[in-house]
């Protein structure tokens, strides 16, 4: 059976997983239910897929109480992701640039970053299938629609997928506090790039700050050095669209 943003139940799910029709953030197991054939199935279909699956405790379907979910849920997108190589592919004009969000678990600053990224004119969001929230109904709420308007590209690693864009001629600017440069410093208009946003709290990744071609900051005032992400994101992306609109003057 089905929700707006689940999948119960294992025959539901095998159909879905068989069909192949559905976008599938990720499959939740309970550790308290018994391996059989069908669970089996399940695991073997979504490694095949690329789809996140892992084994839970009983408090985690509390949520779900009221389904008959058999200790099977899996957790369904609202859009259909984009690859990046047919985002590569469709984006091969000059001065074209990413979102990558690396470790944001909140639902509302996911929407929030997506209604930013359309109203500046952003080409495409990355996010990665695993430590990162997925697309969901509060994201489309939160975004007020603004998820249909923009690419949202579901990587398994971004490391993986940094690498590539810098082999397609993009670069890659990582945003930390303890950057010396400020995010107003770099000149947008001239490349393709990707801006990589961390979460809150553990900031962007060692390796992901090494693979970057720039890393930069936005300058505080203060001690109290904690933008929210959607808020610190704004504040850079809008001048990217600065810079390209004085270009074009």
């Amino acid at each position: 059976m089905e929700t707006p943003d689940i999948i119960y139940g294992k025959n539901s799910i095998l159909e879905a997983l068989v069909a192949n029709n559905r976008e599938i953030n990720k499959i939740l197991i309970s550790k308290n239910i018994h391996t059989d054939i069908k669970i089996n199935k399940i695991k073997e279909l979504a490694q095949q897929r690329g789809i996140v699956f892992q084994f839970v405790a009983k408090e985690k379907f509390q949520p779900y109480a009221e389904f008959n979910h058999q200790g099977v849920i899996a957790q369904i997108s609202p859009i259909k992701y984009m690859d990046l190589d047919e985002f590569l592919e469709s984006k091969n004009h000059f001065n074209s640039s990413l979102v990558i969000l690396d470790g944001v678990e909140d639902s509302h600053n996911l929407g929030a970053i997506i209604r930013t990224c359309v109203c500046a004119g952003v080409d495409g969001i990355i996010i990665p299938s695993r430590r990162n929230v997925q697309v969901n109904s509060t994201v489309e709420k939160i975004s007020a629609g603004a998820i249909n308007y923009i690419p949202i590209i579901k990587v398994n690693s971004l490391v993986n997928a940094v690498q590539k864009l810098k082999d397609n001629n993009w670069w890659i600017i990582a945003t930390d506090a303890s950057a010396k440069d400020n995010y107003y410093d770099v000149k947008y208009n001239d490349m393709n790039f990707a801006i990589i946003m961390g979460a809150e709290h553990a900031g962007v990744s060692k390796s992901l700050l090494k693979a970057s071609d720039f890393v930069v900051k936005i300058p505080m005032q203060n001690s109290f050095n904690s933008l929210n992400v959607s808020n610190a994101l704004s504040a850079i992306i809008f001048e990217t669209l600065r810079q390209k609109l004085i270009n074009k003057k």
